[in-house]
């Protein structure tokens, strides 16, 4: 059998813009075709099938948004200021034009109603999203504060990455943040 003859990754990340733009079920075949420059046999024989290729997409973005939250909070000269660069980076991310929100939130919206395996993923990759930020609170606080605390982060991104630009939000998001983390080292 003939070898690929693609940059894999390279395919996975246009495969995000994809997904992540459109979501699962409105990015068809021949749009992922059309944005890969594939073959559908191309696609069908290296990954199997859209859904695979979707699941891949999302654990390549899981995987970067993982090593960019542990670049930060281990520059961080304390864990709660790089929660609240890490917070920061989300409120700035959603002032962008052409805000697209977190692609595996993203994924759950869309797919709460179906509850599929995508649905399931989706909600694994971002349950160890927040093990990783328990894991650095518990470097500063117990076991049980840490575990809410992180669930605390967990919704209020949640809330960033959902309620999105508007005009004059972003410092209204600011203040909502400092509101209701205020145990974190605000500046």
């Amino acid at each position: 059998m003939a070898r690929a003859q693609f940059d894999r990754n390279e395919v996975i990340e246009k495969s995000i813009e994809l997904f992540w733009q459109k979501g699962f079920n409105a990015s068809s075949m021949e749009q992922v075709v059309k944005r890969t420059g594939l073959k559908p046999g191309s696609i069908y024989y290296s990954f199997g099938n859209k859904e695979a290729l979707f699941r891949e997409s999302l654990e390549s973005y899981a995987r970067k948004r993982a090593a960019h939250l542990h670049k930060i909070l281990d520059a961080a000269p304390t864990v709660g200021e790089g929660l609240c660069t890490i917070l920061e980076e989300v409120v700035e991310e959603s002032a962008k034009e052409n805000y697209c929100s977190c692609f595996l939130v993203k994924t759950r919206l869309e797919l709460a109603a179906e509850g599929n395996e995508l649905y399931k993923y989706a909600s694994a990759k971002l349950d160890e999203v927040e093990a990783l930020l328990e894991s650095y609170l518990k470097k500063e606080y117990s076991k049980k504060v840490s575990q809410r605390r992180a669930t605390s982060l967990m919704m209020h991104i949640f809330g960033v990455r959902v309620y999105g630009y508007r005009e004059g939000c972003v410092e209204r998001m600011r203040q909502g943040l400092r509101e209701g983390l205020p145990w974190l080292p605000w500046k």
